[in-house]
C-alpha cells in the first residue's frame, strides 16, 4: 500500500480478508441475463435480481432508445427545480393506478428512497420501529432521523407488539415485504392489525415482490389482500423484476406533500433520467400484460423445482416461496469454496457473507428468473448435488 495509507485501514483490510469476507467488483462483458460473461468465460448465472428476464428485453431497449430521441437522456435538475418531466408525472399517475394509491413519488435507487422516507417520517416524538433483518437502507434512515429507534425479532408480531407497548407513542413500523438475505415474506396481515391498532403508520419495502407476486405482479399487499387503509406507505424499486433501475414510493395526496417538503434525498437530487422513466413505463405495462402472466408463471415453475430438488440436500433450503432461494451453508470459508466449485462449473452463484446476513449464516443466495428454463434449474441442481457428494467424501 502507499505509504501515506492509515494504518487502520490497512489492519481493517487485512482482517476482511483473513475473516473470508472480502469483496471486490467483477465487471461483466454481456447484457444482464441468465447466460453471464465475465472475464471472458460464459456462465448459466443465478445471483441477478432481474427475476422477470426483463432487463435485456427488446421492447425495453426500444423504448429506451425512442425516449432518449424524444426528451434526451438526462432530466438536468431536480424534480422541484425543472426537472420533473411529463414523462416522470405520467410514470406516477400509472404506477398509482396500478397499486391503488392516491400519489407516487419518484427515486433514483430503492437506497435513496427508503432513507427519504424513514428519515423524513421519524422524529424525537415519532418512534421507528422495524423487523431485525429489514434492508440496510431502512436503518440508515431511522439512525438519519435521531427517533428513538428499534428493532423486533424477525417476522415476530408478538416481538413488535411489546416494542409498541415500551415505546409509548405512535410512530413508523416498517418492514420488507420480501427479505432480501432469506427470502421469506413478513406476516403483512397481522403486523397490519397490530399497526392499525396501535395507531402506529405502516411502511411495506416490497422492492423484492412487486412484479413477481399477486395479480397483475401488483406484490405482496395484493398477495395479502392489503391495501392503501391498511399500509399507507409502500416502496417499491425497479431495478429487480422491472429490470430497469430507480424506485417509488405510493403514498396518500397528504402523505406525498409532506415528503416533498422534508424528505431531502427527494428534494436535493436530480431527477431520474427521463429515458428511464419511459423504460420503466414499458416495463409496467409488460409486466400487466398476459407476457407478465406468463414470465410469473415460468418463475413459480422454476422454484417449485428447486425446492422439489432441494428435499434431500445436505444443506437445507431456507423457507422461501419467493424468487430468492437461499442454501444456508454457515462459516465463510466454507460457502465460498462451494460457490468457487459452482464456478468452475460455469455457474455462478455467490456467496452472500457477514456483515451482509448475521454471523455463522453465509449462504448460497440462488436467484431464479423467468428466463431460466426448467432444464437450466435442473442443470444447477445436479451440478450442485455433485458438489455435495464431494464435500461428503
Amino acid at each position: 500500500m502507499p505509504a501515506n495509507t492509515p494504518a487502520w485501514v490497512t489492519t481493517a483490510l487485512v482482517e476482511r480478508r483473513a475473516q473470508h469476507l472480502w469483496r471486490q467488483v467483477e465487471a461483466a462483458q454481456s447484457p444482464q441475463s441468465v447466460q453471464l460473461t465475465v472475464a471472458g468465460q460464459s456462465y448459466l448465472s443465478f445471483c441477478s435480481n432481474d427475476y422477470l428476464g426483463l432487463a435485456n428485453h427488446p421492447a425495453l431497449k426500444q423504448a429506451m432508445a425512442d425516449a432518449a430521441h424524444t426528451y434526451g437522456v438526462g432530466s438536468g435538475a431536480s424534480h422541484l427545480v425543472c426537472g420533473h418531466l411529463d414523462i416522470h408525472q405520467r410514470l406516477e399517475e400509472a404506477l398509482a393506478e396500478w397499486l391503488g394509491y392516491e400519489r407516487v413519488l419518484l427515486f433514483s435507487t430503492g437506497y435513496m428512497a427508503n432513507l427519504a422516507l424513514i428519515s423524513a417520517l421519524g422524529d424525537k416524538q415519532r418512534p421507528i420501529l422495524m423487523d431485525k433483518l429489514n434492508h440496510a437502507s431502512l436503518i440508515d434512515g431511522a439512525r438519519l432521523s435521531e427517533a428513538p429507534f428499534r428493532r423486533y425479532l424477525h417476522n415476530d408480531v408478538t416481538s413488535a407488539a411489546k416494542h409498541m407497548q415500551r415505546l409509548d407513542q405512535a410512530g413508523i413500523l416498517a418492514t420488507d415485504g420480501i427479505f432480501s438475505m432469506d427470502g421469506d415474506m413478513a406476516p403483512l396481515s397481522d403486523l397490519a392489525k397490530l399497526a392499525q391498532q396501535r395507531d402506529w403508520l405502516m411502511m411495506v419495502d416490497d422492492a423484492h415482490g412487486l412484479g413477481c407476486l399477486g395479480e397483475q405482479g401488483r406484490g405482496c399487499l395484493a398477495l395479502c389482500d392489503l391495501d392503501d387503509a391498511q399500509v399507507p406507505l409502500l416502496m417499491g424499486t425497479f431495478g429487480k423484476a422491472f429490470g430497469v433501475a430507480g424506485a417509488f414510493v405510493a403514498c396518500s395526496n397528504d402523505l406525498a406533500d409532506y415528503l416533498t417538503q422534508f424528505a431531502r434525498p427527494f428534494i436535493y437530487t436530480t431527477a431520474m433520467s427521463p429515458a428511464v422513466a419511459a423504460t420503466v413505463l414499458r416495463s409496467l405495462e409488460l409486466i400487466r400484460s398476459d407476457e407478465g402472466e406468463r414470465r410469473r408463471t415460468q418463475l413459480a415453475a422454476n422454484i417449485a423445482l428447486l425446492k422439489q430438488r432441494a428435499a434431500t440436500w445436505p444443506f437445507a433450503l431456507m423457507a422461501s416461496n419467493s424468487a430468492i432461494q437461499p442454501i444456508l451453508i454457515g462459516p465463510s470459508d466454507a460457502t465460498l469454496k462451494l460457490s468457487d466449485a459452482l464456478a468452475e462449473a460455469g455457474i455462478l452463484c455467490k456467496a452472500i457473507r457477514p456483515p451482509t446476513v448475521p454471523p455463522n449464516t453465509a449462504r448460497l443466495r440462488i436467484t431464479l428468473s423467468a428466463d431460466h428454463s426448467l432444464e437450466d434449474v435442473t442443470r444447477l441442481c445436479d451440478t450442485l448435488e455433485t458438489i455435495f457428494n464431494q464435500v461428503s467424501k
